[in-house]
């Protein structure tokens, strides 16, 4: 199993149609505010945690979600 990074690069690459890696810069592979919405909704109902528009555009890659989601899974 990958990590829960890699597990959101491929979530984004969904929405946007590309590969993504765990360091990609979402605005610049081509994000915008609507694949962002639809992101966090999916991470949402995929991990139980809901992330902010403002804390997702922050994180702006992969790894960073990730480190958000385990944050708040842990309640931190």
């Amino acid at each position: 199993m990958g990590s829960l990074g890699q597990e959101i690069a491929e979530l984004w690459g969904e929405h946007l149609g590309r590969e993504v890696g765990v360091e990609d810069d979402f605005f610049t592979i081509g994000g915008n505010s609507l694949s962002g919405i639809k992101i966090i909704e999916r991470v949402t109902e995929q991990y139980g945690v809901t992330l902010s528009v403002r804390d997702f555009y922050l994180a702006q890659t992969p790894a960073r979600v990730a480190e958000l989601i385990e944050q708040g899974r842990t309640g931190a």
